[in-house]
C-alpha cells in the first residue's frame, strides 16, 4: 500500500485571510457551513476574531488570537468572525474531501431541496471576472447567514438541516470513498506496515526517505470563509 503523496496522514492545508465584509448583523466574516466527514483545525497566524459554532449541544463562541489552535468535528456548523485582519492556517482531515464538496452552507431550507437548486445558489464560476466572483461569494455568504440565524433562533431545526445536507452530498459518496481510500486510509495502513517491519527488524523503508515541498495550487480564490491559498488538492 502506498499512501497519498501529500501532507502527512492525508491532511489538507490552506492559508485563509478571513473576509472583512460586514454581514447583515454588522459582523465581518465568512459563510456558516458544516462538514459531514471531516474534522477541521485552525492555527491562527495573525489578527483576531472568533469562530461561532452550533451543534446539538448548543451555541458557542471561541476567541481566536495568534497562536490559538482550535478544531471541531463533523456536524459542527461554524462561522468565522473577523475582528482585526484574521489570518489562519487551516488543516482539514481527509485531504481533498472539502475541495470535493464536503461542506454544506446553512442556506434556507428551500435552497437545500436538491443538488441543482443548491448549486445554483452557491457555485462561483471559475472563469468569471474577480469582481463578479466576489459579488457571488458575498451574496451566498449573506444567504447562508439567513439560514444560520434561523437555526440559532430555533435549534430544533438543526436535525432537519443535517438530513438535508446528507441528501445533497449522497450522489458524491462513491467519489469521496475513493479519495479517502487513496489518502487517509492509505496513510494509516502504511504506518501499520512500517510498524510490522520494525517489529521484524526490517528498516528498509527508512532508506527510501524523501523530502517534499508544495506551493499553493490556487492563489487567493474566493472560499467560503475568505480568500484562500489552497495547496494541491488531490484528484
Amino acid at each position: 500500500m502506498t499512501a497519498y503523496e501529500g501532507l502527512p496522514g492525508g491532511v489538507a492545508v490552506s492559508h485563509l485571510c478571513v473576509y472583512d465584509w460586514p454581514g447583515p448583523d454588522g459582523l465581518q466574516g465568512g459563510t456558516p457551513h458544516l462538514h459531514l466527514t471531516c474534522s477541521e483545525g485552525y492555527v491562527v497566524t495573525g489578527g483576531r476574531g472568533a469562530v461561532q459554532t452550533l451543534t446539538a449541544s448548543g451555541y458557542e463562541v471561541t476567541p481566536l488570537a495568534p497562536g490559538t489552535v482550535a478544531w471541531f468535528t463533523p456536524g459542527t456548523v461554524h462561522r468565522l468572525v473577523n475582528e482585526d485582519d484574521l489570518r489562519i492556517t487551516v488543516l482539514m482531515q481527509n485531504g481533498g474531501l472539502p475541495e470535493a464538496g464536503d461542506a454544506v452552507l446553512t442556506l434556507p431550507p428551500e435552497y437545500l431541496a436538491d443538488p441543482e437548486t443548491y448549486a445554483a445558489a452557491t457555485t462561483i464560476p471559475a472563469d468569471a471576472p474577480e469582481e463578479e466572483q466576489a459579488r457571488i461569494a458575498r451574496a451566498r455568504r449573506d444567504l447562508a447567514l439567513e439560514g444560520y440565524r434561523a437555526l440559532r433562533e430555533a435549534p430544533e431545526g438543526l436535525a432537519a438541516f443535517h438530513r438535508a445536507a446528507a441528501a445533497l452530498v449522497r450522489p458524491r459518496l462513491t467519489e469521496w470513498r475513493e479519495r479517502w481510500r487513496r489518502g487517509a486510509r492509505a496513510a494509516a495502513e502504511t504506518t501499520g506496515e512500517q510498524l510490522d517491519r520494525l517489529a521484524e527488524g526490517d528498516v528498509s523503508h527508512l532508506a527510501a526517505a524523501v523530502v517534499r515541498a508544495e506551493q499553493p495550487a490556487a492563489h487567493g480564490k474566493f472560499g467560503m470563509c475568505g480568500r484562500l491559498d489552497v495547496y494541491r488538492p488531490p484528484g
